[in-house]
């Protein structure tokens, strides 16, 4: 009976405790206890000191928590005061590192709603937008997020290669920051894809058409099946980029950021260039007076940094920053005029631009990249002083400088060819969102013939306002090439609460060919101002016509060509057909 009673025998210890102590001095050690494994290392007084900001006893009860806890180990107990203030780090390691947790944490609120199908992923957007609590707010703040940590991550690699902190022995830690960026412009660039609009699916066309280009043929075409899925876009592909953009590129980023903050630690934050002897790294060997400690310095300025910065940019989401809105519903048989990638992938657009897709869209910046990543190895000039840097830091200058041109290069606004009496219809008409026209007043689209240029006796106020946009667009069209110009809009009653509305644009060319573009529109009473968010189809029949859907002809007197809704109308000559 001993030994069974000896084996379910209940041993609760703190009631032993409680009999040796009594209950309250059993609970003050319990909850000291409890105390100092939260913060792997202090007690309640430490806590109450640290707060305080008092003086550390020795042993510094506050170097425990960056030996033996999990987070903290992979910040430094202590910094050199010339590091202390904004130069020269200007904050911007832990700017990167703040908004990496940002996303994380607004994209997992986004992932609850969000399916990766094209069946639903445009509607899940909508609906995050218009149903969900707080949902537009937290797309806000995701994507303001996304842009600025782009920014800032390209920020602190300049800033790093300016203040010469890449040198010995920091090669390493520069190699894991290239790996950083590459991760950060991915990541932003996978999240472009997920609202499956006409933007986001044509942009990222953009940019992963350059995989195709990879040599031999049967590479770049592998290639790309593995990048997009299929030969374009489709639920394959989106499925691969959600799962590239919330679990494949945020796994990678992090080891690669735990690795980049452990050898900051191993070999201590740079000090200013002009602070050290030349070839001389003294980050390591900081004296006691110059010392500044985590806590409670670093780590009260930090808690409040992530307090106001958090608060400004909810503040800045809610009354000035709104993303942009959701355009069209992916559809890959229309390309929208002046589709670009994102921003900061434009210098690539641009080299694209100058010549061969091989060479200035995938060896140069190979190249680069190639460069960027292995500068540390072959420039190893001892001193990190400005004025002994000069063929460097201008180097640097140039480069910033052909980025910007570059992107320049590849924006709308350089050597894009496009016809400007599509750009004419398409400012009523767009093909990427409703526009002018389909969120016009229904009811005062009047049936009848309206010449642009006669828009001030047009019968109603819409007509006025949509005639006169119509006409102030038909001055690019006028050209030595172009004359004769005029551009009608032809609005018919075609079934109960269907309107069909053609804008034409006729000209004669220099050698007196005439020609004719003109793209139809059907609008539904019920449907007005929703139809640019609706899927295009093929080109309507009459008596039959998909609300909103725009049907782009090249019209002339015998055998009219009828272009697809989606396929590009380029204007042909229309013998006979002078307006």
């Amino acid at each position: 009976m001993d030994f069974l009673r000896g084996i379910f025998q209940l041993h609760i210890p703190i009631l032993d405790d409680v009999k040796a102590k009594g209950v309250k001095a059993t609970l003050r050690a319990k909850f000291d206890d409890v105390v100092t494994r939260v913060t792997a290392g202090l007690g309640p007084a430490d806590v109450r000191a640290v707060l305080r900001d008092d003086p550390p006893g020795r042993p510094n009860p506050r170097l425990k928590p960056h030996a033996e806890g999990f987070w903290l180990h992979m910040k430094p107990t202590y910094y050199h005061n010339m590091v202390d203030g904004l130069y020269p780090t200007f904050r911007l390691g832990w700017l990167s590192t703040f908004f990496f947790a940002f996303e994380i944490i607004t994209g997992v609120f986004l992932m609850v709603f969000y399916t990766p199908s094209p069946l639903v992923a445009y509607e899940n957007m909508r609906n995050i937008l218009s149903n969900v609590p707080f949902g537009s707010l937290m797309r806000d703040l995701h994507k303001l997020g996304a842009e600025l940590m782009v920014a800032i991550v390209a920020l602190h690699m300049l800033r790093t290669f300016i203040t010469g902190s890449y040198k010995k022995p920091r090669q390493f830690t520069w190699a894991t920051g290239v790996v950083l960026l590459f991760v950060t412009l991915i990541l932003s660039f996978s999240g472009y894809l997920l609202p499956w609009d006409q933007l986001s699916l044509w942009a990222v066309t953009i940019g992963a058409s350059m995989v195709e280009a990879i040599p031999p043929e049967v590479v770049g075409r592998t290639v790309n099946l593995i990048v997009r899925g299929a030969p374009e876009f489709g639920a394959n592909g989106l499925l691969r980029f959600y799962l590239l953009h919330v679990i494949g590129l945020p796994l990678v980023g992090i080891v690669a950021l735990g690795v980049h903050y452990y050898k900051v630690i191993l070999h201590g934050h740079s000090l200013p260039p002009g602070a050290e002897d030349v070839g001389v790294d003294t980050a390591k060997r900081v004296p006691m007076e110059s010392r500044v400690y985590f806590m409670p310095q670093i780590l009260t300025r930090e808690l409040w940094y992530v307090s106001g910065l958090t608060a400004l940019l909810v503040l800045v989401c809610a009354f000035i920053y709104n993303a942009p809105v959701l355009e069209a519903h992916a559809d890959p048989l229309i390309t929208p005029l002046h589709i670009t990638s994102p921003w900061y992938f434009l210098w690539l657009q641009g080299m694209l631009k100058i010549g061969d897709k091989v060479i200035w869209g995938l060896l140069i910046p190979g190249a680069l990249t190639g460069v960027l990543l292995m500068l540390p190895y072959f420039e190893v000039g001892p001193s990190r002083r400005y004025g002994d840097r000069r063929i460097g830091l201008s180097a640097a200058a140039v480069s910033v400088a052909g980025l910007a041109i570059l992107s320049f290069m590849g924006s709308p606004w350089y050597k894009v060819t496009s016809s400007p009496d599509q750009e004419a219809v398409a400012a009523l008409m767009p093909q990427t969102h409703p526009g002018p026209l389909r969120e016009a007043n229904w009811d005062e689209l009047t049936f009848g013939t309206y010449y642009a240029g006669d828009w001030a006796s047009a019968p109603t106020p819409t007509l006025r306002s949509l005639l006169h946009l119509f006409a102030d667009h038909l001055a690019g069209v006028e050209s030595p090439e172009r004359q004769g110009v005029a551009a009608y809009m032809i609005v018919e009653d075609w079934q109960t609460d269907l309107k069909k509305i053609t804008l034409r644009v006729t000209w004669t060319q220099a050698d007196g060919t005439p020609y004719e573009f003109s793209q139809s529109a059907y609008l539904h009473r019920s449907h007005n101002g929703e139809a640019g968010s609706q899927p295009a189809a093929p080109a309507p029949t009459a008596g039959a016509a998909p609300i909103g859907t725009p049907a782009a002809t090249v019209s002339a007197p015998v055998g009219s060509a009828t272009v697809p809704a989606g396929m590009p109308a380029t204007a042909t000559p229309t013998p006979g057909a002078g307006g």
